[in-house]
């Protein structure tokens, strides 16, 4: 296995057992969901589970594999990569618990660790993106993208000190709120539009299809979460709702760009990645129609506002993220298990390598798992919250099955 797939891989791994783990932290935090208790320090530890632990790390992963070859920009330092990963994971783990135990030794030595990881990869990736022989919609998503990684590692900096003295007062939810949008919206959506304009044709088999949608949505989304930003931290509305306006334009422009390349797919059966990544799309829209409402009742509805957090984050990206881990691990594995092999012998195809049957499945479960945290969040119903996030939990665990196959399956059974 090559350096920049073994980089991959531990990135992949990592961030599956983050995602199980978030998993878990939710069915616990069910009934402060159910409240609408966003602020409470156990909702903020699981929300970095799947925010730093899972998302986070996987796209590292997928930088190190895809942007080689999507921009011809060869990573540069790979050791590095290593020497992040061994921050960024522990650190990870660190601060999550830390937050949800109110431990301040844990909380301090998770961030710094958290700090290196991040800043490491952004010099590393940066310094590779920088001499990258292919600058387009891609690479612009990647630096735009690592722009609101570094600013929203400073925002949780400054929300973490707010938890040891309480400087931020009021103002802290409009932190908290600009945080949030500055990581999901700058830095998740941002590199997963950027990415999907290079992967979903060639994971569709969409070609000469108009592209231009994917340029207006990273532009709308850049300027939107600025604007947005500026507007809650200055408490000027007007400019709060333009930012909203922006970033709802910038999600149905990626909608449009996506539906267009659905549509002018040469294969009309979708394998069961694209059912994940078309579902999210689903959910993604759902929770953008939503924001406006959000931003109307603001902190008189937390149950609103945490419902729509959970419609976006786990309904969403996390869902779309899955399908696209069904596309590109099988890939790493299968190479790395059997080119070498070609020719001399049958091998498998790569959709040989995990179940399908099981993956309809996990996409079901975990879809009805989010409606149900949804309603339940809504109603302010304990009961069908946690239910929710047990068939959520349920439909991960049979993710984490397909992984541990995926890792452990010899190469010689296939023979």
């Amino acid at each position: 296995m090559g350096s920049n797939a073994l980089l991959a891989g531990e990135h992949f791994a990592a961030a599956a057992c983050f995602l199980i783990a978030g998993s878990i932290g939710l069915v616990v935090i069910a009934p402060e969901l159910s409240i609408g208790a966003y602020p409470s320090p156990h909702v903020a530890g699981v929300t970095h589970l799947f925010t730093l632990g899972w998302l986070t790390t996987a796209i590292f992963g997928a930088f190190y594999q895809l942007l080689p070859v999507a921009l011809d920009a060869p990573i540069r330092f790979p050791r590095l990569g290593h020497v992040s990963f061994a921050a960024l994971v522990p650190g990870v783990a660190s601060f999550a618990w830390g937050v949800m135990t109110s431990s301040t030794v844990l909380h301090h030595v998770g961030i710094c660790l958290i700090a290196i990881g991040i800043l490491i990869t952004t010099f590393n990736i940066g310094w590779s993106v920088a001499r990258a022989g292919r600058r387009d919609e891609t690479w612009a998503a990647v630096i735009v993208a690592l722009t609101m990684l570094c600013s929203t590692l400073v925002l949780g900096g400054v929300l973490l000190h707010n938890l040891h003295t309480g400087f931020l007062a009021s103002a802290r939810v409009r932190v908290l709120a600009i945080h949030l949008h500055v990581a999901l919206v700058g830095w998740v959506l941002v590199t997963i539009v950027g990415m999907s304009h290079r992967l979903l044709p060639m994971f569709l088999l969409a070609h000469g299809i108009d592209m231009r949608w994917t340029r207006r949505a990273l532009a709308l989304l850049a300027l939107g979460v600025i604007t947005l930003a500026t507007g809650l931290a200055t408490g000027v509305a007007a400019v709060t709702w333009i930012g909203v306006a922006l970033i709802e334009g910038g999600v149905v422009a990626f909608l449009v760009q996506a539906r267009i390349f659905f549509r002018a797919r040469i294969r009309r059966q979708l394998d069961v990645g694209m059912r994940f990544a078309a579902v999210g799309l689903c959910f993604l829209a759902a929770a953008a129609s939503l924001g406006p409402f959000v931003l109307s009742f603001g902190a008189s509805s937390p149950r609103l506002a945490t419902a729509y957090v959970a419609l976006g984050l786990l309904g969403g990206i996390v869902l779309y993220v899955a399908g696209y881990f069904y596309k590109i691990v099988p890939f790493l594995v299968w190479i790395a298990r059997f080119h070498g092999r070609m020719g001399k012998g049958r091998v498998p195809a790569v959709a040989d390598l995990y179940a399908a049957r099981v993956a309809h499945i996990q996409l079901f479960t975990m879809s009805a798992g989010v409606v149900a945290i949804f309603t339940g969040v809504l109603a302010g119903q304990g009961h069908c919250t946690r239910a929710g996030a047990a068939l959520f939990l349920a439909g991960v665990l049979l993710f984490g099955v397909q992984g541990a196959r995926l890792a452990t399956a010899p190469a010689e059974d296939a023979s």
